[in-house]
């Protein structure tokens, strides 16, 4: 029988100090929290999460990057992989879930949970910030090409959310574009950019790498 999606653990993260950020510090070190966390459209470069630090304001947080998710069911595997226990908040994500296919997720789909109404808008990039804090020898090519990317969300309808809250997907587009594919296109098969141009939220940054050959700089 398949399991209820929900909510394992809501995780936020302070400000600490690192080598591997041109902001010199970084917030993906998150932990869960208990009891209710209210979840706001956020300031430019911030998050969607009360009490939760970002740091490099160039590459994270914002509207479109408000909230991200990653599932329990994705940190087993790459648990086992690397050998090596992997909490829940350890990818540096808000929202650990269970039950529920985040990298499977259409972009542009909706997400009931608690009082909160979050829409799928992109798919995580591996940063150096990110292979330094795992500690993983070759971290981003490896999670790069295992293609697991986990999922940004933004806020549509304000409210809180706690470990135990049900998640419930009301919509999605037409388009059929997941988060497995847009993380495709955006780094090992730019053939599949087109795709993204049929998806609201990924459509300016595809037709800034075709533009310029597959870079977003």
């Amino acid at each position: 029988m398949a399991l209820l999606p929900l909510v394992v653990s809501v995780n936020v993260g302070s400000a600490q100090p690192t080598e591997h950020s041109d902001a010199d510090f970084t917030g993906i070190d998150k932990r869960p929290v208990s009891g209710p966390v209210r979840i706001t459209v956020p300031e430019p470069g911030g998050s969607g999460v009360s009490g939760d630090a970002l740091c490099d304001t160039r590459f994270h947080g914002g509207e479109a990057q408000a909230v991200y998710a990653y599932a329990r069911e994705d940190l087993d595997v790459w648990a086992a992989t690397l050998g090596r226990v992997l909490d829940n908040g350890v990818f540096g994500e808000n929202l650990t879930t269970s039950g529920l296919d985040v990298t499977g997720a259409v972009v542009g789909e909706r997400w009931r949970i608690g009082s909160v109404l979050l829409e799928v808008t992109a798919p995580r990039i591996p940063c150096r910030t990110f292979a330094g804090w795992l500690g993983e020898q070759g971290w981003i090519k490896t999670f790069t090409k295992r293609a697991v990317p986990g999922a940004y969300l933004r806020v549509v309808e304000e409210g809180d959310v706690q470990a135990g809250d049900s998640v419930t997907v009301l919509d999605r587009p037409g388009h059929g574009v997941s988060i497995a594919e847009a993380f495709r296109a955006l780094t090992t098969e730019r053939d599949l950019l087109p795709r993204l141009l049929e998806v609201e939220s990924l459509a300016e940054r595809a037709r800034k790498r075709l533009g310029s050959g597959g870079s977003d700089d």
